[in-house]
């Protein structure tokens, strides 16, 4: 079956959308992803310590070596996929001015599209920066359940959970708009609403340009961004910063790494809202009606694994029950030539 999704181009107001850029150079300095990250894993090591948070698409990344099935040392594609990112909202806003883009209603209209659900509620907005030489593993976002979020439970699980397709009752979708707010050569978004034996279909970066749709189902990633494919030595406690003039600064302490213009950043923005039914299928999440607990969910994934005729016997240990659940239930596109990607026409 097709996803919906919905294009914007373009997007906002020109005087909105150069205002966006602003924000970004004003917010100033951006962490990399696996700094965030880290600090997000203490909390969530109840079940299978020794498995990576998102490792699902990392192994991926690594075996396959990208859309393109390129072949690289596991080193050099964990530098190219450590981006930078930062939160402009978050139950409140974290960044001024990020609320007429947290509030555009061509945003809303289309999440009711997407999901056919006439309530939807803003959650977060947040920057991601890619620098030349940097690209995205294919993945799916990680989504939220009643009861079981990125803050409660590892996230590999809550996607294994998701393409189960076991745990619809209690899944709370969330709309996803990813927008463009400056011009770079390479860095398309891929993405597979045809699901993942069709071709991807690619969105090229371009100024107050966006995309809207199920990132929590449809498979997506960022081809790499051109440019110098000699990354410096990334580590996870480097930083960008913009450092005035239309130029960025890259720096650990008080050492500078690289530099680079505007144009060579691939800097967009993602949208995210929950969608319900009506105001009772609000209160139900909020109010924990109804909600999962770890071990519920995990004899739901066993005894599905045992139909399956994938178990039996003991349950095994938890990390190896971890790597057998991404096995049988997470399943990647596999890398495809250049020349097959379809450009997005709808």
């Amino acid at each position: 079956m097709t996803a919906t999704y919905v294009r914007f181009d373009p997007l906002l107001e020109p005087a909105d959308a150069e205002a966006m850029v602003r924000l970004c150079e004003r917010f100033g300095t951006y962490a990399t992803y696996g700094a965030e990250s880290a600090a997000e894993e203490g909390a969530k090591r109840r079940f299978a310590p020794g498995i990576p948070e998102r490792y699902d698409a990392a192994i991926h990344f690594v075996r396959s070596g990208g859309r393109f099935g390129r072949r690289e040392d596991p080193a050099v594609l964990a530098a190219r996929t450590n981006y930078f990112r930062e939160t402009y909202f978050y139950e409140k806003p974290i960044a001024p001015g990020i609320e007429p883009f947290l509030h555009h209603e061509g945003f809303a209209a289309a999440a009711r599209r997407v999901y056919g659900r006439p309530l939807v509620v803003p959650s977060i907005v947040y920057a991601n920066l890619l620098l030349p030489g940097q690209e995205l593993a294919l993945h799916t976002d990680v989504p939220e359940f009643r009861g079981a979020n990125r803050t409660l439970l590892p996230q590999w699980l809550m996607v294994v959970m998701h393409h189960s397709g076991l745990f619809e009752r209690w899944r709370r979708p969330i709309a996803t708009g990813i927008a463009y707010f400056n011009d770079c050569a390479g860095g398309e978004l891929a993405f597979y609403p045809d699901g993942v034996e069709a071709p991807a279909a690619t969105l090229p970066v371009n100024f107050n340009t966006a995309v809207l749709m199920d990132t929590d189902s449809v498979f997506h990633g960022v081809d790499r961004v051109r440019g110098d494919d000699a990354l410096p030595p990334f580590r996870r406690d480097m930083k960008l910063a913009f450092a005035g003039a239309g130029r960025w600064r890259l720096f650990e302490g008080a050492e500078t790494l690289a530099s680079y213009r505007w144009e060579q950043i691939r800097y967009s923005v993602s949208w995210k809202a929950y969608c319900y039914e009506d105001e009772a299928d609000r209160r139900r999440t909020e109010q924990h009606q109804d909600d999962l607990a770890l071990e519920g969910i995990l004899e739901v994934l066993e005894d599905d694994l045992r139909r399956r005729g994938r178990l039996a016997g003991a349950r095994p240990g938890e990390n190896e029950l971890a790597l057998l659940l991404i096995d049988e239930y997470v399943h990647f596109p596999g890398p495809t030539p250049a020349s097959s990607s379809a450009e997005v026409a709808r």
